[in-house]
């Protein structure tokens, strides 16, 4: 397959993952003698830092997601395939698809991201799922909205306690995103909304095995994160890991916490590329790859994103987060640029850290840019234009600025609805949700 016939004889470069490193790959090659080939087994591109406000009702997914087709509608030389990849003949160099079929390359640009892990504990992922994808999110706020339709109903006192209490497990930033934002739509947006219960005695309860919330962070930003949850209603509990999750709640710290509503924010896995290439891999799954983001023995096969474990000029991880993916696909696009030109030296890829960021509510946020740290509203205010600006379109920037505006001033959140389905919604009991463990 290819993007035309006339550019068969061109160098073939397959993409594989339309996430930030894949789509920066592509990007920076626009004009160079090469044809592409996307694949991506979802035909979106997601902005996943913004997940999170899906799974909460503050966002529309269309709001942070875009056909993948409609991004690479100019670049003639591309063709996108909705496919899912089941392994790679790194003798043959070709990508074996699902269908059966195989896709030739010269260079291969593994990007295909991460999911949740349960470090060993597979069996709990039905009860408490993750938020890696746009499914993840729409599943999570189905849970969140039905727990509250359900206590409504609920006439027994502990059970409408469960039904109200909400357990987020990790206090990295997308669990500490997931609590204040949790806390904030049962203390403040859906107050008045029901007649026989007070959302306002909802428990949010932020599960952490490590001794601090935000441990990427420095101890003062993360002390500081910790307060404002507290602030907000939020229970934290920190060096306790969690040892049972099931239907009926989780037990951490030696108790049993009753909860009908839990969220895995603890721990990644990457996708299964280090196998497809038989490449050596670190404890999470990521391909353990050269300074060059090459595999080694493949200097035809780069890996980047959330699927590759490489060192920064300090030694120390580059993180899976949006900016060291565009970095690593802006390299890789160079290193393809060079090695066409005839140069073919090994050029160690560099991480620059531009900073964390984390938003601990609708008007609360710390960042840390290393000499400069900042909290409270302004590094919020600061959060969501660095984030605005990362959106792709003008209606999206525009779509989310109304929305967090709307939120912010009226502590309205507009995504809340309920979506489950004609066939699950006829099977299911009235109020429950369908996805969950019977």
């Amino acid at each position: 397959m290819s993007a035309s016939n006339e550019g068969r004889d061109l160098h073939h470069v397959v993409v594989v993952g339309a996430g930030f490193g894949g789509l920066e790959t592509v990007h920076r090659l626009a004009g160079a003698p090469v044809r592409i080939t996307m694949i991506d087994r979802r035909n979106h591109h997601l902005f996943q830092p913004l997940l999170y406000q899906v799974a909460t009702a503050s966002l529309a997914t269309s709001e942070i997601a875009w056909p993948v087709r409609h991004l690479l509608r100019k670049r003639k030389e591309i063709a996108t395939l909705l496919a899912t990849v089941e392994g790679v003949d790194t003798d043959g160099r070709r990508v074996l698809l699902d269908d059966g079929s195989a896709i030739p390359y010269d260079t291969l640009v593994l990007a295909t991201g991460a999911r949740h892990a349960y470090f060993g504990h597979d069996d709990w992922e039905p009860f408490a799922p993750g938020l890696k994808t746009l499914e993840d999110a729409t599943t999570v706020r189905r849970r969140i909205l039905l727990a509250f339709e359900r206590a409504e109903r609920e006439t027994d006192p502990q059970r409408r306690a469960a039904l109200l209490t909400f357990v987020i497990i990790g206090a990295g930033p997308t669990g500490v995103e997931l609590a204040g934002t949790i806390a904030e739509l049962a203390r403040t947006t859906l107050v008045g909304d029901f007649r026989s219960i007070d959302t306002r005695e909802s428990r949010v309860v932020l599960i952490e095995a490590g001794p601090r919330v935000l441990a990427a962070f420095t101890e003062d930003l993360s002390a500081y994160a910790q307060r404002a949850l507290e602030k907000l209603g939020v229970e934290v509990a920190l060096g306790q890991p969690v040892t049972a999750c099931s239907a009926e709640g989780v037990v951490y710290g030696g108790k049993t916490l009753p909860a009908a509503t839990i969220i895995w924010a603890a721990g990644v896995q990457a996708s299964p590329a280090a196998q497809w290439i038989g490449a050596p891999a670190d404890g999470a799954g990521r391909t353990r790859v050269d300074p060059d983001l090459t595999v080694p023995g493949h200097k035809e096969i780069f890996v980047i994103g959330d699927t590759a474990a490489v060192a920064d000029p300090a030694g120390n991880p580059v993180p899976g987060i949006a900016p060291a993916a565009k970095q690593q696909g802006k390299h890789v696009a160079a290193t393809i640029r060079a090695g066409l030109a005839g140069n073919h030296q090994d050029t160690p890829f560099r991480y620059r850290h531009a900073g964390s960021l984390a938003t601990i509510g609708k008007r609360l946020a710390v960042i840390d840019f290393g000499r400069i740290k900042l909290r409270g509203a302004l590094a919020w205010w600061i959060w969501g234009l660095a984030h605005i600006y990362f959106l792709i379109g003008v209606r999206n920037r525009l779509s989310v600025a109304l929305s967090w505006l709307w939120i912010h001033t009226r502590d309205q959140r507009s995504s809340r609805l309920i979506t489950q389905g004609s066939a699950a919604g006829r099977s299911a009991q009235p109020g429950k949700d369908p996805s969950e463990p019977k």
